[in-house]
């Protein structure tokens, strides 16, 4: 699917027993698993590179090409969004998935498209994964109305009903919960829809982490866990946040299958996840899913990420997943030069249009402000915009009442 298209519905399957009981995971990482983090690349390791030619070549052309393109437009568009921010066109919190593109295409490609995506604030690649025009997306991040939240969220707030993007979420480990009673609604009908509940390394420390795994674990929910593991939570290193590092086993203690894998490959992210959705969807077993990957920049658009070594951010350059992919297939003849140089011209002109369509979209009206906050008509609802008079309703200017 290239991003920016609207998908199409595949045939649902048939979902099997959710009540069965299933035994503890015991098993070791797939083979596509990366090493702990600090201990050297996933990229760099013995076979790793003929294992991916061996999948390049069994894999559609058209299909690897895709990939590559909608991974190069999370890039361009996130980089406009910088650049935007540093415009003052955005405002607020701006988080980046620079150096993630890999796992956000991979776990898009790997989700049908009426399954339901949490995520955290660092989402506006899996909104362009998930389906939303890109337009909708950056006129949110502009803060106006034709956004995906009408422009009152911005960038920590994406959320769309249609492809089921059910929010990004500011604070640290929100959507988990909420991601578990949606899958907890969808076992409840009786769908086979699956909920991924993506969030970052850090959100495991948190009990909300540890009582939403749980509860899904016993209930035997279609849910999976994606932990991107960029391995620098804001400032802090995983080794010296997680007394294990190895976030995927923390899986074993809800008796759930845990694995982790190669965020910089595109192709071992759709499998793995794809195989974890998959058996989530058929057997109502949740899992957990750890991708390691490298933030290219700090943890926010403002930070300077002053706290890594030249040496951290070499490493990280050298393990950019577009450049990688983007090599892979071209030692592959799947792409030539000029190929690339049209996907280039490709994306950069549906980036434009883009910020063409946010900068030309009105802003939301004061009035609207309260329009959204409940669901239906509530007694009581104040709408009184700051600095309106208290008791403005009433006709009684403000400070004129006698006090008992």
């Amino acid at each position: 699917m290239t991003i920016g298209t609207t998908p199409h519905k595949r045939a649902r399957k048939t979902t099997g027993s959710a009540g069965a009981d299933h035994p503890a995971e015991t098993a070791e990482p797939s083979t596509t698993a990366a090493p702990p983090p600090g201990t050297g690349s996933p990229a760099t390791e013995p076979g790793a590179s003929d294992a991916i030619e061996t999948r390049i070549a069994a894999e559609d052309p058209d299909t690897l090409r895709g990939l590559f393109r909608d991974m190069l437009f999370v890039r361009r568009f996130e980089e406009r969004t910088a650049q935007s921010y540093r415009q003052a066109k955005i405002g607020g919190y701006c988080h980046l998935n620079l150096g993630e593109e890999a796992t956000v295409v991979g776990m898009g490609a790997a989700m049908r498209p009426t399954d339901y995506l949490f995520t955290n604030y660092r989402e506006h690649g899996y909104a362009l994964a998930k389906g939303i025009e890109p337009g909708r997306v950056m006129a949110e991040l502009y803060g106006r109305s034709t956004g995906t939240s009408k422009g009152w969220g911005g960038s920590m707030h994406m959320y769309d009903t249609a492809t089921r993007l059910l929010g990004g979420y500011a604070i640290v480990g929100g959507q988990v919960p909420l991601a578990v009673g949606a899958a907890l609604a969808i076992d409840y009908r009786g769908d086979d829809d699956v909920v991924v509940c993506q969030m970052g390394e850090g959100t495991t420390n948190i009990g909300a982490f540890h009582e939403s795994l749980n509860i899904a674990a016993l209930w035997h929910l279609p849910i999976v866990f994606l932990v991107i593991n960029n391995q620098t939570g804001m400032g802090t290193t995983v080794e010296n946040s997680s007394a294990e590092p190895d976030l995927w086993k923390r899986a074993a203690a809800y008796r759930m299958r845990g694995e982790r894998v190669d965020g910089t490959d595109v192709l071992a992210v759709r499998s793995v996840a794809g195989e974890l959705i998959e058996t989530a969807r058929r057997e109502g077993r949740p899992a957990l899913l750890e991708t390691v990957s490298y933030r290219l920049k700090g943890h926010s658009v403002v930070d300077p990420a002053k706290y890594r070594t030249d040496e951290d951010v070499s490493i990280a350059r050298d393990h950019d997943p577009i450049a990688l992919w983007q090599n892979r297939l071209l030692d592959a003849g799947v792409l030539t030069e000029q190929s690339v140089s049209d996907i280039e011209d490709d994306v950069t002109e549906r980036v434009a249009a883009a910020v063409e369509f946010a900068e030309a979209s009105p802003h939301p009206e004061p009035s609207s402000l309260f329009d959204y906050t409940y669901a239906t008509p509530v007694a009581g609802d104040s709408r009184r915009l700051p600095a309106e008079p208290l008791f403005a309703d009433q006709g009684v200017p403000c400070g004129s009442h006698d006090l008992p």
